[in-house]
């Protein structure tokens, strides 16, 4: 079962940043990251469309330029907001990477910035438009995420013919994890709380678990 880092595992260094790709790249063979595209234009690698949660700043990502975004830090660390390429930049080439998009439109700069890296690439989205520009235009395995309505969410996956599902964790029984596989599709789960969930989803046979801590998986 892989472990993938939620964001590059907060629970080792402040989410989404390069100091925590870095720590998580120590421990684990996958990181999970969040890309939208930021006011001047370029893909930025943070997961929510306003900054205050994070930065304590005002203002959309969507409205703010590369050169103001990292100028922010994250929490009361001295990290800043990376770009998608300079996360691929310091990740080794051995460690896979889902890449959640956050938004449509990004599938064509994603495929430019990632087109000679040597990692292995997961594509994500709640957005199902956003994965069928991914389908259409690259080559890029691609994931549907989903919290909800089970049934409907298989459905999506197979008309944009994902790889895999990613459902809410509390949404798994064994059952679940046996029809997802006979289906065609690999099943990673979000985001795993606590040991005794990733055990069970082990004995599941469940493919991975996205998680805040690698300690739960261990």
């Amino acid at each position: 079962m892989r472990v993938i880092g939620h964001r590059g595992c907060p629970a080792l260094a402040p989410e989404n940043t390069l100091a925590a790709f870095d720590a998580a790249a120590k421990r684990l063979d996958w990181v999970e990251l969040d890309v939208r595209r930021c006011g001047s234009g370029e893909l930025v690698v943070f997961h929510d469309e306003t900054l205050d949660r994070v930065t304590g700043a005002p203002g959309r990502v969507a409205e703010t330029t590369l050169a103001e975004l990292q100028a922010l830090t994250i929490g009361d660390s001295d990290e800043s907001i990376p770009t998608l390429a300079a996360v691929f930049d310091a990740l080794p080439d051995r460690v896979a990477v889902n890449v959640e998009l956050k938004e449509a439109g990004l599938a064509a700069d994603l495929a430019a910035i990632v087109g000679d890296a040597g990692n292995e690439i997961l594509v994500s989205s709640f957005d199902a438009e956003a994965l069928r520009e991914v389908r259409e235009t690259t080559a890029l395995p691609a994931a549907f995420l989903f919290a909800a309505d089970w049934e409907s969410a298989l459905s999506v996956a197979a008309d944009l013919d994902c790889a895999a599902v990613h459902p809410h964790y509390d949404l798994l029984s064994s059952a679940r994890v046996e029809e997802a596989h006979d289906r065609g599709f690999e099943v990673n789960a979000w985001t795993v709380p606590d040991r005794e969930v990733a055990r069970r989803f082990r004995e599941y046979g469940v493919d991975g678990v996205i998680v805040d801590d690698p300690a739960l998986a261990e």
